[in-house]
């Protein structure tokens, strides 16, 4: 993970809250804009991913602006929109990963308006350094559909395991959370209770558009250092681009592929930036975008040779980075029963 001063510092050059109004410390950007840091960062060499910056910015802090009172959105927005204040959310549990109706974290109501929180999360982004986590918690027996809330819990009163040791995304952490007879205040709720189910389905799509978004970039970002090596390593006299076609042509197949997907990605923003973008498109963007991602990388590897398996080259990193976005956010599985939910329609525009 990185220092906290570098949070800092992204929240003095504009990188935190692009899309958060300005009343909260932020910019006051459209989505679009906010797409542009999330491709700049992955383009950035040696660095395809980084800190958790948008996870803070354009997944835990939406859930502020949309669903906070003014009171929450006064406390916590301004300091994480100057990288104060880090936020987490917690979904994931050892027993519940993409299904989020199987969430075992529960939090009882106590007479005075209160709450006791129970329970554990596992694979959490920004969380160990986290100063404020949105947790999901059951609220109520039956369907997670009417019985899940969202609460925000500062970090100071749960116990955080220690950073996991993770194939890729090396300078954002990850950790384990646990509560145990946590007690929340009444203004720790976060939106309507019982109505948390209903806000992380409408918060997801923005979530799987981030994620597709990166993972294009990514992959742009591996096809340039591709390019540039195959122009630069010699071999027979002349570079591998002059004077091996099959190398070429591997290129050719990469580009056409990220110059279709990148029309989708980007016509995905469009539709999201006029708060068109259903499950489905979303699911398809990001079930596309990261299986596109990891071929088009591990072709990068394959074109840098041995060159490639070394830690010092990007693609290496690149490719350590590039797994983990076929399972978060639902697994890519996940994806395509969503988007099958959708296949007895004859639209298919």
């Amino acid at each position: 993970m990185v220092p906290r001063e570098l949070w800092k510092k992204a929240g003095d050059i504009g990188l935190l809250g692009v899309n958060t109004p300005e009343e909260y410390g932020g910019l006051g950007c459209d989505i679009l804009f906010a797409a542009i840091t999330w491709e700049e960062q992955c383009y950035a060499k040696g660095s395809p991913t980084g800190p958790g910056f948008a996870l803070h910015s354009d997944i835990v802090m939406p859930y502020l602006v949309r669903y906070g009172t003014e009171a929450q959105k006064q406390k916590y927005l301004p300091p994480m929109c100057r990288g104060e204040v880090i936020g987490a959310i917690a979904m994931t549990e050892p027993s519940a990963g993409s299904d989020l109706q199987g969430i075992k974290t529960h939090a009882t109501e106590n007479a005075d308006g209160s709450w006791t929180l129970n329970g554990s999360k596992t694979y959490i982004t920004n969380g160990f350094m986290s100063d404020i986590v949105i947790v999901v918690a059951r609220t109520k027996s039956g369907k997670a559909a009417h019985g899940t809330s969202l609460f925000l819990v500062d970090a100071e009163k749960m116990t955080k395991g220690n950073p996991l040791n993770k194939m890729g995304f090396k300078a954002n952490d990850t950790c384990e959370l646990f509560f145990d007879d946590m007690h929340l205040a009444p203004d720790a709720l976060l939106g309507q209770k019982h109505g948390g189910f209903y806000a992380l389905m409408s918060e997801l799509p923005q979530e799987r558009l981030n994620i597709a978004v990166e993972a294009q970039a990514r992959a742009e970002a591996a096809f340039e250092e591709a390019r540039r090596y195959l122009g630069e390593r010699q071999a027979f006299g002349k570079s591998l681009f002059d004077g091996q076609q099959v190398l070429r042509h591997k290129l050719a197949d990469m580009k056409t592929a990220l110059t279709v997907n990148r029309a989708f990605v980007d016509s995905c923003l469009e539709l999201h930036s006029r708060g068109a973008l259903d499950t489905a498109t979303a699911s398809m963007a990001k079930l596309a975008s990261t299986e596109l991602a990891w071929k088009v990388i591990d072709e990068a590897v394959q074109l840098h040779g041995g060159a490639g398996f070394m830690w010092e080259y990007p693609v290496a990193r690149n490719l350590a980075d590039s797994r983990v976005p076929r399972i978060y956010g639902g697994t890519n599985e996940i994806m395509k029963e969503l988007i099958a939910r959708t296949c007895r329609s004859i639209d298919v525009a």
